[in-house]
């Protein structure tokens, strides 16, 4: 029991965002707690003193100070870090039993010094092996600041949180659309509360149903669409690429033409790592919309532009609620294959990259967050299993089930035949690259597929598709 003693605190590095820590608990006079030193691990701090406060070791020593100096709770103050540095602090805390908590990423420390109430529990976001991207919204507000801007999908994980932002840069109207009219009533609460003197419009509206979506288009006539609506879980559409391409290619289509007729300005359409070199029937459908877009863009008033996601952590039927859940149910976590690897990206980042690429863009892009490199799965189970309090292995068994149908064991950003364009100095968006879209007869191959998919006709779906892409039929299993 600490009882009314001052909490013993321990803080993991030793420089400026360290510093800043120590100074602030120092400074707190309602903060019962004492900073009883630093572990870092450059060796010429050993024996010094931070702020009149020692360095007392390297990190490998940390279960022996935490022993031997009481110590309550450790803070990892190094803003920096790589994920598997804060996987082995983690680790080392739960062998030493001592709370563990993180600062602040290193935007936040440049944006000002870091507070008590900013120091929090470590998320699964602080294991990525980068630091997470912060796009500065001030600066494109102006760009969005009095517009009409529609979100499909607004029900969504990227959706819901685009209309967050989206409601920060003072948009006149602000229309969500979706087929779910429970997440749209959610979501619409939500913002209503946060933003009481926005103007928000509602649509229950199946973008499927040409007519009527041209009805809406024309009545609302938004001068932003930010197109997030679609079916993406691989298997599933694997097993019925019929209903992948009625939805995300009919349905998109259907929402080009339609704002085509009514003004819109601009289009951003959310695409996936998974359309790069295709595999399976999903990415598939994603990739041949870029083309679609790119082909469209040229005869066009409307800017149509493209953002390529990786896997977004926490949103719905991701592998991280996924593990979560599994884990609440006592395991076992299901992993594919124990090489599989992916990018992540946070929902934040997701959502202010589509906000960023929807004002720098100027039409047929296809534009990709810097993601850092691809993480292992396995060793993401790994990370939940530890941060959710249990030992991987031990107490939470992991298991291997196999690549599903269409799933790849690596995924990329770019295809072969494209070239990733580096970003800018101090940017995080990288372009894609990819050939020119050409023929005379791709509008007409396109509406043949979406045709054959209306009428069930699968062998036919798959077999154009390969057509249009070529590579996609060759895929392993892949048969047309």
């Amino acid at each position: 029991m600490i009882g009314d003693r001052r909490r013993k605190l321990l803080i993991i590095g030793a420089g400026e965002a360290a510093r800043m820590v120590a100074s602030e608990i120092g400074r707190s006079a309602g903060i019962n707690a004492s900073v009883e030193g630093f572990l870092d691990d450059d060796v010429g701090l050993a024996g010094m003193e931070v702020e009149g406060t020692p360095v007392l070791g390297m990190t490998t020593e940390l279960e022996s100070v935490v022993s031997e100096r009481e110590i309550d709770e450790v803070i990892i103050a190094i803003p920096t870090a790589p994920g598997r540095f804060v996987r082995d602090i983690i680790r080392r805390c739960r062998r030493a039993g001592v709370a563990y908590k993180i600062v602040p990423g290193v935007m936040e420390i440049i944006r000002g010094t870091v507070h008590i109430d900013q120091i929090r529990e470590v998320r699964v976001e602080d294991l990525l092996g980068r630091e997470t991207v912060s796009f500065d919204l001030e600066s494109t507000a102006a760009r969005l600041a009095g517009r009409k801007i529609l979100v499909t999908g607004a029900g969504g994980t990227i959706g819901s949180e685009l209309c967050r932002q989206l409601a920060r840069v003072k948009p006149a109207t602000l229309i969500m659309l979706g087929r779910g009219e429970n997440r749209i009533f959610a979501i619409e609460q939500e913002i209503r509360s946060d933003h009481p003197g926005l103007d928000i419009v509602t649509v229950i509206n199946n973008l499927r149903e040409a007519e009527r979506l041209d009805r809406v288009m024309h009545r609302l006539a938004p001068d932003v669409v930010y197109h997030t609506a679609a079916h993406k879980h691989v298997h599933y559409m694997e097993r019925d690429p019929e209903e992948a391409v009625m939805n995300n290619v009919s349905a998109t289509i259907n929402l080009t033409r339609a704002v085509e007729k009514c003004g819109t300005e601009r289009f951003v359409f959310i695409s996936t790592d998974k359309a790069a070199d295709p595999r399976g029937v999903m990415g598939a459908t994603k990739r041949l919309m870029e083309m679609y877009l790119r082909k469209i863009d040229s005869d066009s008033a409307c800017r149509f532009i493209s953002v390529r996601f990786g896997n977004v952590i926490g949103s719905t039927g991701s592998v991280v609620p996924l593990f979560v859940d599994q884990i609440g149910r006592g395991g076992p976590v299901t992993v594919s294959d124990p090489e599989a690897t992916r990018f992540f990206m946070t929902v934040k980042e997701a959502s202010l990259l589509v906000i960023q690429a929807s004002v720098s863009g100027k039409g047929g892009e296809t534009y990709i967050l810097d993601m850092g490199e691809a993480l292992n799965i396995l060793e993401m189970a790994r990370d939940i299993i530890m941060l959710t309090g249990h030992e991987p292995d031990e107490e939470i068994r992991i298991e291997y089930t196999g690549l599903r149908e269409g799933e790849k064991l690596h995924e990329v950003l770019v295809g072969e035949d494209e070239t990733l364009e580096p970003p800018a100095p101090g940017e995080k968006i990288m372009l894609a690259r990819s050939p020119a879209v050409t023929g005379d007869t791709f509008r007409a191959d396109v509406d043949r597929l979406v045709e054959a998919a209306r009428m069930g006709d699968r062998d036919g779906v798959l077999r154009l598709m390969s057509e249009l892409m070529p590579g996609f039929g060759d895929a392993p299993g892949r048969s047309s």
